[in-house]
């Protein structure tokens, strides 16, 4: 196999006219220069150079691998370039997960931020619910408040948010007129539509209700949190939802902040380590913090 290195002392030769040239050129000794040609020609099986007055000038097969190794040397260069440019994260590629209810307050409002102070960094944005995807540079997930930094094989959790629920009432319910906060308590002896599927989400409205001294009355099973609101305004129950998952809110409901305890579920992005290297990747930790 062709050495690279070599084709670009050939290079030097042929663009000096000489070894002693090429040489000075590269910093080497002359002795040295003649030694890597003479392995290259070896390698290459065949003469490269031939001598000329003075000087030496390319063979055929010179020509040949010297016009190589420019395109070989302009790749590198370009490679050099563009590695630069990804470490500083001017451009690139980044692949981000998250789920729905996170999309339009956080993911939308950072994404855009990012976008405006990493234009040639390119966002491969896709939904996806549960676990981290293991191709992805990023994920959102939910996961507890206070756990470990670590999340699996390669992954480490940084906190986001926290998204505390929110009391959703029908309108003509005797807490949806009052200005204070619904006591947890008071909603024990209510149906209840719940909103969550089994997970972290609805772990964390169960251990507010344990909190609170009662397990909730599930009459209406929804996982979506639209549906839970047009259960609600029919009157079927009451329900927890995060405030992120509340959306355009029906005119049936009332929503009323909850008190002793709040539950709150914690946002997360489960980023991959060696991910967190990338300067666009930071930038975009940031801009989902601050959004």
């Amino acid at each position: 196999m062709l050495d690279v290195r070599r084709m670009q002392v050939l290079r030097a030769v042929v663009a000096s006219g000489s070894v002693t040239g090429a040489a000075a050129n590269l910093g080497y000794t002359p002795s040295a220069v003649s030694q890597q040609i003479a392995v290259l020609e070896k390698e290459a099986g065949i003469a490269l150079l031939e001598r000329f007055g003075r000087g030496v000038r390319p063979t055929a097969a010179g020509r040949l691998l010297t016009e190589h190794a420019a395109a070989i040397g302009r790749r590198v260069a370009e490679a050099e370039t563009a590695l630069a440019d990804l470490r500083a994260g001017r451009t690139g590629r980044i692949s981000v997960r998250y789920f729905a209810t996170a999309g339009a307050d956080l993911v939308a409002p950072a994404l855009a931020r990012f976008r405006a102070e990493h234009p040639g960094v390119r966002v491969d944005l896709r939904i996806a619910e549960g676990a981290p995807d293991a191709e992805a540079d990023l994920t959102l997930v939910v996961r507890p408040r206070g756990g470990p930094d670590a999340y699996g094989e390669g992954l480490r959790l940084v906190h986001l948010v926290d998204d505390p629920y929110r009391a959703v009432l029908p309108k003509g319910h005797p807490l949806a007129g009052r200005r204070a906060a619904v006591e947890l308590a008071e909603l024990a002896a209510e149906p209840w539509v719940g909103s969550e599927r089994p997970g972290p989400c609805l772990d964390a409205v169960l251990e507010a209700c344990a909190a609170a001294g009662f397990s909730p009355d599930v009459a209406v099973e929804c996982e979506e949190y639209a549906a839970a609101q047009g259960f609600v305004a029919a009157g079927l129950g009451v329900s927890l939802i995060p405030l992120m998952g509340l959306g355009s809110r029906r005119p049936g409901v009332a929503v009323r902040r909850v008190r002793g305890p709040e539950p709150v579920r914690a946002i997360h992005a489960a980023v991959r380590e060696s991910s967190l290297a990338l300067p666009a990747v930071r930038g975009l930790l940031t801009a989902l913090r601050e959004a």
